[in-house]
C-alpha cells in the first residue's frame, strides 16, 4: 500500500478525525464497549494521557493527509508491575477496512515497541465477535490468552471480551521498582 503514509498524530491537527472514528465504532460496533459519544474535550484528555504517558498515536494517511485509520497503545492496569506491559487498540475508518491499514498500523506499533526497549507484552482486548480484529492480531503472532464471558451488554446482547497478547523480548533489562 505505497499509497498510505504512517506518521504521529498531533491533538490540534487530528483530534477531530479521530474522535469520528471512534464515535462511528461507538454508534455501529462493538469495538467499543461504550454507548455515548466520545467529545472534543474527551479527546483533548486522550491526547494528554497519551503525551503524559510517552504512549504513541500512529495514523495512516492517504495522499491528500486524510487520515484512514489511527493505533495507540496506553496502560494496561495502574500498578507499578505491569510497567512493561500495555493495551493497544488500532481503529481503521469504516470505509477503508479490508485495505491492509490496520495491519500497516500494528506493525508500525510493534516496531516501535521493539525499537523503544520498554515493552515487554501487548495486550490487545477485543469483542468475540470481531473476527477481523481477531484474525489480524493472530496473523501477527499474537495468541489467544483468555476470554471474560458477557462482560459487556450492548445493542441488546451479552459480549464476551476476548484477551490477546504477543510477548517480546524486550527490555534487554528490566528491572523491579
Amino acid at each position: 500500500m505505497n499509497d498510505i503514509t504512517l506518521r504521529p498524530c498531533e491533538a490540534a491537527a487530528h483530534a477531530g478525525a479521530i474522535l469520528a472514528i471512534f464515535n462511528d465504532a461507538i454508534a455501529n460496533s462493538t469495538a467499543l464497549y461504550e454507548y455515548q459519544p466520545r467529545t472534543l474535550k474527551t479527546m483533548e484528555t486522550w491526547f494528554a494521557t497519551k503525551e503524559a504517558g510517552g504512549f504513541p498515536v500512529i495514523g495512516a494517511f492517504d495522499t491528500t493527509g486524510e487520515l484512514l485509520g489511527f493505533a495507540s497503545w496506553g496502560t494496561f492496569r495502574a500498578f507499578p508491575a505491569f510497567k512493561y506491559t500495555v493495551e493497544h487498540s488500532v481503529y481503521v475508518r469504516h470505509d477503508q477496512r479490508g485495505r491492509g491499514i490496520g495491519q500497516q498500523l500494528l506493525r508500525e506499533l510493534l516496531r516501535l515497541a521493539e525499537a523503544g526497549d520498554r515493552i515487554h507484552a501487548l495486550i490487545a482486548g477485543i469483542d468475540m465477535q470481531n473476527t477481523g480484529s481477531i484474525a489480524l492480531h493472530e496473523k501477527l503472532g499474537f495468541r489467544h490468552v483468555g476470554t471474560l464471558p458477557q462482560v459487556g451488554f450492548k445493542f441488546g446482547r451479552w459480549l464476551d471480551l476476548g484477551f490477546w497478547q504477543l510477548t517480546l523480548a524486550t527490555p534487554q533489562q528490566p528491572v523491579d521498582g
